[in-house]
């Protein structure tokens, strides 16, 4: 007899020395967060994060060493009709008296009329660390709270950076705690009504959050080699619980089945091993592989959620083939305690004739048409999804600009008087000039040129109060000129006005002068040059993961044909995700129904996001399925009634698995910002797609289809075929004859 599996000697040790494993498995999650808090956590700079022309200007900007302080405005405005310059002048001066005896103030500004004169600004300068402000802003939010109750007559309301990161902070908080709060209970309830007892349902969540606690310290240590960003934490969780919830729900389902049929715990647990623990093994491979692609696309952001997401994919992996064998080996019946009466009968495995489990009568249902039409079937099928995918050729990337910003929030709603009567504190470009000290004053007189010549250009904002403000650093090299617009960051015209500047109006300003470097950035700027480097990057990664997974999926399966289907499925999967995300977000059909405002574009870093991890994901189902139709094949079934047993068999794990994916990805769309709804909606719908028409009825049709061919792989790729079980897998009796 060959030397085992090493899953199947790592699952024996575990259960034969349960307590070990357990301690061991505690241990080692207690040394990864505890040992990640520590070592602190290394964030990534704008230098890591600099992309195309904007991430340029923004390192010449750096380079200039400019102390850029915290501002903020007091704005006010008539409630109705035409602004009383007189009690405007009175609650200027009274908030500027105010301001001043406030903690935090440095400085408050003259009060600066409108250009129709219906407005006034008052200008505030916040002492103390920049990105620290919007947690000391509240003071100032109070003291201005206080001028409006002593001018009932007028709207005195406060607006800048500060207040409206505080409100975004205060709205986003809510919404991921609710989040949180959600996301806990929905996949424990989903789980117990897919076992039908707590300990059972309780298990795979368990091993979930304790992988995602280990995941977390370990990238923490991991950031000193690759930094972090804001967002790996909350990917890491993401994909943490899915995978964990997955993986677990995969080797207790097998491990509950084989128990069913009356073997005994240890052997139970060997067979979840052999076959289910072979499973995670090659479909956490094959996420691995996905979010690796991402450390192509060599930027700051997808490479900290490639670390991070790898990192939790290996440790749920680990924990899977250690410390679950050992829950499940001392557990053991009492996994099904405490039952659930009327869930726990609808999902105990059912035993049928010749041990076997019996058949479900549903999927037999949904599996008729693949097995007795399979061309038909399959034509119609992939048509489907062809036409849902067709929306994905007019995909457009933008940036989340200040419009998408929900405007429940006083901050929002005063910004936008603000934009309306001050043009120039909304979108602008930033011009940055990098020039010897020497040529100094010849960069400023060329960017005073620039912003009159712009200033009379309707696609830019005139310069407020005294004319254009050009910041120069110490020594005298580094220039800087901002040059607003008063369009939306995401209009035709923002667009054509930074074109303009790039192409036109900045070369012929600062032509000639010797030894210039320059560059426009800004929020424009910053969406546009992402967008290009998201297309520019997308193939190699998509190639990339493409060409591993392939490898893979033709190594673990012996063949060639299951490797290439695998990969064409999967593709027509995501295909069908990216254009149901354009069918949706980038019209306002549904703006009503999902509670948003149409963007008439996707999020720029969503679309390679998306990919990978749909396709990593969905492999978890492929993997599953086709393994328990090779199981079939290597117990001399038939080809047609070794893929109605492995859809049959593996349908209630994959089922249970999706809708656990499906209602914790569901949350993310009701968070307020566009970027997370379409996360949300995006990773949802495709699982949803991926487990239902694609794994039920595109892939049996297409390997009903095949046949023989299914398995087929040049020389050097045939091994052995495994030692078969002692029973072979019987299929389910509603499917014998349809063929």
């Amino acid at each position: 007899m060959g030397r085992r599996p090493v899953t199947v000697r790592l699952a024996r040790w575990s259960a034969e020395h349960p307590w070990r494993a357990i301690a061991l498995w505690v241990v080692f999650v207690a040394v990864c967060f505890v040992g990640g808090n520590a070592a602190g956590l290394n964030e990534a700079t704008d230098d890591d994060q600099a992309i195309g022309e904007f991430g340029r200007a923004q390192l010449i900007v750096d380079s200039g060493g400019f102390h850029e302080p915290a501002t903020e405005n007091v704005l006010i405005t008539p409630r109705t009709g035409t602004l009383d310059q007189a009690a405007a002048k009175a609650a200027a001066d009274d908030a500027a008296a105010r301001l001043r005896q406030v903690e935090g103030v440095t400085s408050v500004g003259a009060p600066m009329p409108s250009r129709d004169g219906n407005a006034v600004l008052v200008p505030i300068t916040m002492s103390g660390d920049p990105e620290t402000a919007s947690d000391r802003v509240q003071p100032l939010r109070d003291t201005t709270a206080k001028v409006q109750e002593a001018h009932p007559a007028l709207r005195v309301e406060q607006v800048g950076g500060p207040s409206i990161g505080k409100a975004l902070d205060d709205t986003l908080g809510k919404d991921f705690k609710r989040a949180e709060l959600l996301s806990l209970p929905v996949t424990l309830a989903i789980l117990i009504i897919a076992f039908g007892a707590l300990i059972a349902a309780g298990v795979p969540v368990l091993l979930a959050l304790s992988s995602v606690a280990a995941a977390m310290g370990l990238s923490t240590l991991a950031s000193h080699l690759v930094p972090a960003t804001d967002t790996t934490a909350s990917v890491i969780l993401l994909i943490g619980m899915a995978v964990g919830v997955d993986y677990s729900l995969f080797y207790v389902r097998r491990e509950r089945e084989e128990r069913a049929k009356g073997r005994s715990g240890l052997d139970a647990v060997e067979i979840a091993a052999e076959t289910s623990g072979h499973a995670v093994v090659v479909s956490g491979t094959a996420v691995i592989i996905s979010m690796a692609g991402l450390l192509l696309a060599q930027d700051a952001i997808f490479s900290s959620l490639a670390v991070g997401s790898i990192l939790v994919v290996a440790v749920a992996v680990i924990g899977s083939l250690t410390v679950l064998p050992a829950l499940l080996a001392k557990l053991g019946r009492w996994v099904d305690r405490p039952r659930v009466p009327l869930l726990w009968r609808l999902t105990a495995p059912r035993v049928g004739r010749h041990g076997q489990p019996a058949g479900p009568r549903f999927w037999p249902a949904v599996l008729k048409p693949a097995l007795r039409a399979p061309v038909a079937t399959l034509v119609v099928s992939v048509g489907l999804l062809l036409a849902l995918a067709a929306p994905a050729l007019g995909m457009k990337l933008k940036f989340p600009g200040m419009e998408d910003v929900p405007r429940t929030t006083a901050a929002m709603q005063a910004y936008d008087r603000l934009t309306v009567a001050f043009p120039s504190n909304g979108t602008s470009h930033t011009v940055a000039v990098k020039a010897p000290a020497e040529q100094a004053d010849r960069v400023k007189a060329a960017l005073t040129g620039l912003a009159d010549r712009a200033g009379a250009d309707p696609l830019f904002a005139p310069a407020e109060g005294d004319g254009p403000k050009i910041k120069v650093s110490a020594d005298r090299r580094v220039s800087v000129l901002e040059v607003a617009t008063p369009y939306a960051s995401r209009t035709d015209e923002a667009s054509r006005s930074l074109h303009e500047l790039r192409q036109d109006l900045v070369p012929a300003a600062l032509k000639g002068i010797p030894g210039v470097e320059y560059a426009v950035g800004g929020g424009v700027a910053a969406s546009e040059d992402y967008a290009d480097h998201i297309w520019a990057k997308l193939p190699l990664v998509a190639a990339f993961v493409l060409a591993l997974t392939f490898l893979v999926m033709a190594w673990t399966f012996r063949s060639v044909v299951v490797a290439l289907t695998s990969i064409l499925l999967n593709l027509l999967s995501a295909g069908a995700a990216y254009g149901l995300l354009v069918l949706v977000f980038q019209g306002s059909w549904a703006e009503g129904l999902l509670g948003f405002t149409s963007m008439d574009a996707i999020v720029t870093w969503l679309p390679m996001f998306l990919f990978v991890v749909l396709f990593g994901l969905s492999m978890d189902y492929h993997v599953f399925v086709v393994s328990r139709i090779r199981e079939g094949i290597r117990q001399g079934m038939s080809n047609k009634d070794a893929v109605a047993y492995g859809i049959t068999s593996s349908a209630g794990v994959v089922t249970s698995a999706a809708i656990v994916m499906v209602g914790v990805f569901s949350i993310f769309a009701t968070l307020s910002t566009i970027d997370f709804k379409q996360l949300g909606i995006g990773l949802a719908a495709a699982i949803l797609l991926d487990a239902t028409i694609i794994r039920a009825v595109v892939l049996p049709s297409l390997m009903t289809l095949l046949g023989d061919a299914n398995w087929w792989a040049p020389r050097f790729l045939r091994g052995r075929a495994a030692t078969p079980p002692a029973e072979p897998p019987a299929p389910a009796p509603e499917l014998v004859g349809a063929r």
